[in-house]
């Protein structure tokens, strides 16, 4: 028997062995472009550039550090920035599940198929066309304002909605999933002895499908922290974090700070991770 026969032979009896073979490579790879590229963010946020040259100066300092938590502008960034991505996923859960709920539980087969491809159609639209379409809307001639007689303009509001259209297909699919997997034995074991809809939803429903909204939130927070195209388009004057870093990469040409500025969503994102894997959100990603 040859090498190779031997080789393929011993293989196909260790099938979690040809699996890791198969997947080291784009493992690899995948860990030295994205963890790389975060090394080399968290080590560049302790460079300065030189304010007389323009060059990136490649010297230890805390200085940028030290302007993000003082300056009172970058603080007021960064909580407006958190507030807006706890809105954003605040208002998805709320639209998202009572829609997950109907797809999952009472669309026939036929239907369900069909709004989740409607519920997908969105994400296959550039997300400029979208963001651009909401600004229409939002303008004094818009249909929001022919809807309800006054818009709220182009700023806080403005980016919240248009956040919220934009990153809602990331919560719905995830607790659609959820609730597929909820038997309906225990909806109907729960009529049976007594308890009433609400109570129904709120003692079995809910605990069983809150790992998928947490599923679900984590795309909806982790993508509002990172955004800096829609608050360009529609959020007026206000500013993200993701403007600041966009800024101060273009016209400012200060790469260090802006890699500072970057490490803030990165931290809050790995505290967020962090809090919500004992619920077992993750095994629903």
């Amino acid at each position: 028997m040859s090498i190779a026969a031997s080789v393929s032979g011993y293989l196909y009896r260790k099938p979690r062995l040809r699996l890791g073979m198969l997947l080291s490579a784009p493992l690899l790879w995948l860990g030295l472009a994205y963890l790389g590229a975060l090394a080399a963010l968290f080590v560049t946020a302790f460079w300065h550039t030189d304010t007389f040259t323009g060059q990136v100066v490649t010297e230890w300092s805390l200085d940028n550090f030290a302007t993000l938590f003082t300056d009172e502008v970058y603080r007021t960034i960064t909580f407006r920035t958190l507030g807006i991505a706890v809105a954003v996923t605040v208002i998805d859960a709320v639209i998202a599940f009572p829609m997950a709920f109907y797809m999952a539980k009472f669309a026939s087969p036929r239907a369900q198929r069909i709004l989740v491809i409607a519920v997908m159609t969105p994400l296959w639209a550039s997300y400029l066309v979208k963001a651009y379409s909401w600004r229409v809307m939002l303008s004094g001639n818009g249909l929001v304002g022919w809807l309800f007689g006054a818009t709220p303009g182009y700023g806080l509001t403005a980016t919240i909605l248009t956040l919220s259209y934009l990153w809602l297909p990331y919560m719905i699919l995830p607790i659609y999933a959820g609730l597929d997997r909820l038997p309906n034995s225990l909806v109907e074991a729960s009529s049976d002895l007594g308890g009433r809809s609400w109570r129904t939803f709120r003692s079995v429903v809910l605990p069983l499908t809150f790992p998928a909204i947490v599923a679900g939130s984590i795309f909806t927070f982790s993508l509002t922290l990172g955004d800096y195209i829609t608050v360009k388009i529609v959020g007026g004057a206000g500013q993200m974090l993701g403007n600041v870093v966009y800024d101060n990469i273009g016209a400012a040409n200060n790469l260090p700070f802006a890699a500072t500025v970057a490490t803030v969503p990165v931290v809050i994102m790995l505290v967020y991770l962090a809090a919500v894997r004992r619920t077992g959100a993750l095994d629903n990603l």
